[in-house]
């Protein structure tokens, strides 16, 4: 009856007014999990919930979503969460597995032999080898790998989220060998929609703009992830302890997006990530035994006897001493295994991972609906990782006891991040789902974009790469804010006269850049080192350099479109 009731209101509106209401809706809860998050700092275990409540009942009054497809969206957000937690599972184990067998031991000596300023092992490990792992797997990987290793290392596990929250930006795009463009953004438009061009010259153009804009923006981004550091969690809360290296981290920008731009260029969007990341870690590591550009200042963080108590996560892992003298190398080698089974098991070329999806556990017409969900566990980054955790038990001759503990000490970090993924990723698929009634409404993303696009006109290359970051702050994902929005944005630049592979593109950059305030993206990096709970904290901070993405990028797009 409400839901019935509501509606014939709404219709009595004129369409602009209609258009509002649902906007004004759409938007809700997105409002409520920010301000329940940031404003008011309170855990996402005690948001979600609410969130994915509001949400459901929006979509089942305003939207008319029927029960059955509520439920069923529900279900296939619960299949995506099992992915997120083997992943987190896996990536805390293999490095669980490392600390008991003293490689992250000998990892962290290896890096103050290479350089104890902590600005120099940002940029190498968090920037360059997270950029890496982005190119090789997606999926939120680098922050899960990237955070628990920089923990180990002696980083706050705060500082930790939020430096694996910023790298998950500019080698996005581009991640998990060209994902977000090869499916996200082919996908997501009508081919049919395209003439005189091919699908793959298109998604070469998009590319193309993208890999450039990408290359302008992110190159000042390990200066700005520096500076965050030092600022927030420096003795002397300083900018200017994060500048004074500007003259290397701009060299590690540089290293990295130069050889990113030149791929996209010539070689399609596939390896821009892997190969400009592969290349500048060779750069920097050359300009680091060399001290090129090196600042004879040494930076690190105070006393952790000082550290504040939200600094610091909930997991106490115990390390222990090798029984075997294991070499840099040796210590280093699972997470290069890693790598190497990630580029093999991504290459359509080579065939494995075709042979992997055939394990496929899936549902269809969840409820009798025309929702599905599946799950490929063997081709998931997570397998890797715990295959490759299992190989390092005889690679650095660890007993069956050291193993059982790094398994004991994982899965206790599953139970608080699985509670609130369990929520959160459920509410993202009602919201995206939601176009499914027989009212002909488009879903909310959908909705609250086309009013952003009637209300803003000529300065839409402001707002494009906003309704990007928008779809990955709701779903998690550059390649899903894709499949939501390229069309859409392709419309738009049409009727507006604007050239639309640049207009993809930027939908394409934001969403990158929205990864950074990726809810589950966080939750899930948050989980392994132990810090749920302060989900809003991390928020806060990572929306400077969110904002600083966007605002470049809108200023760009704007300068972009007036040379058409």
């Amino acid at each position: 009856m409400i839901r019935e009731f509501f509606f014939e209101v709404i219709l009595t509106y004129n369409l602009k007014m209609h258009s509002t209401t649902l906007a004004l809706f759409a938007i809700l809860p997105i409002l409520v999990a920010g301000i329940m998050l940031v404003g008011f700092r309170i855990a996402a275990k005690w948001a979600m919930p609410v969130v994915y409540i509001l949400t459901a009942i929006i979509a089942s009054i305003v939207w008319q979503m029927s029960t059955a497809n509520i439920m069923a969206s529900t279900i296939q957000g619960l299949f995506i969460t099992f992915n997120i937690l083997f992943i987190i599972f896996a990536a805390i184990l293999l490095l669980n597995t490392m600390k008991h067998s003293g490689a992250v031991q000998i990892i962290r000596q290896g890096f103050s032999n290479i350089s104890s300023d902590r600005r120099v092992q940002l940029i190498i490990i968090c920037w360059l080898f997270g950029s890496f792992i982005e190119g090789a797997s997606g999926f939120g990987t680098p922050a899960a790998i990237v955070a628990p290793l920089l923990v180990a290392l002696g980083f706050p596990a705060m500082t930790a989220v939020m430096l694996g929250m910023m790298v998950q930006s500019t080698p996005v795009t581009f991640g998990a060998v060209g994902t977000p463009i090869l499916i996200g953004v082919q996908n997501g438009l009508e081919s049919s929609a395209l003439s005189g061009i091919s699908i793959s010259d298109y998604i070469q153009q998009v590319t193309i703009y993208a890999a450039m804009m990408h290359a302008i923006v992110g190159t000042l981004m390990p200066t700005i992830m520096v500076m965050m550091m030092t600022r927030f969690f420096g003795e002397n809360k300083s900018w200017k302890e994060g500048l004074s290296i500007f003259p290397f981290a701009l060299l590690g920008g540089l290293a990295f997006t130069v050889p990113y731009f030149l791929t996209g260029y010539f070689l399609g969007p596939a390896f821009p990530s892997l190969l400009g990341a592969l290349i500048g870690i060779g750069i920097i590591l050359l300009a680091v035994r060399y001290r090129f550009l090196i600042p004879k200042d040494t930076w690190d963080f105070p006393d952790k006897a000082t550290w504040p108590k939200h600094w610091l996560g909930n997991i106490v892992s115990h390390e222990e001493q090798s029984n075997i003298k294991l070499t840099v190398f040796r210590a280093w080698l699972p997470y290069l295994i890693v790598v190497v089974l990630l580029v093999l098991t991504r290459l359509p070329e080579l065939g494995i991972g075709n042979l992997l999806k055939v394990v496929n556990i899936s549902w269809n017409n969840i409820l009798d609906t025309a929702i599905t969900a599946s799950t490929k566990p063997l081709y998931l980054p997570a397998f890797m990782l715990f295959i490759v955790s299992l190989i390092t038990i005889p690679l650095h001759r660890m007993s069956l006891k050291q193993y059982k503990c790094a398994l004991h000490e994982s899965t206790i970090t599953l139970v608080s991040a699985g509670f609130v993924l369990v929520f959160t990723v459920p509410m993202v698929r009602i919201y995206i789902n939601s176009g499914m009634n027989d009212l002909a409404i488009a879903s909310m993303p959908i909705s609250l974009a086309q009013w952003v696009s009637s209300n803003v006109g000529e300065i839409w290359p402001m707002f494009a790469p906003v309704i990007g970051a928008l779809g990955a702050f709701i779903a998690g994902s550059n390649t899903v804010s894709n499949l939501m929005f390229t069309q859409f944005q392709f419309s738009v630049a049409e009727s507006l006269g604007m050239t639309t592979a640049l207009i993809v593109a930027l939908q394409a950059v934001g969403a990158a850049a929205g990864n950074m305030i990726a809810i589950h993206n966080v939750v899930a990096a948050s989980a392994t080192v132990g810090l749920i709970g302060q989900e809003g904290a991390v928020l806060r901070r990572t929306l400077l350099p969110l904002v600083y993405y966007l605002g470049v990028l809108g200023v760009l797009g704007l300068f972009l479109v007036k040379l058409q």
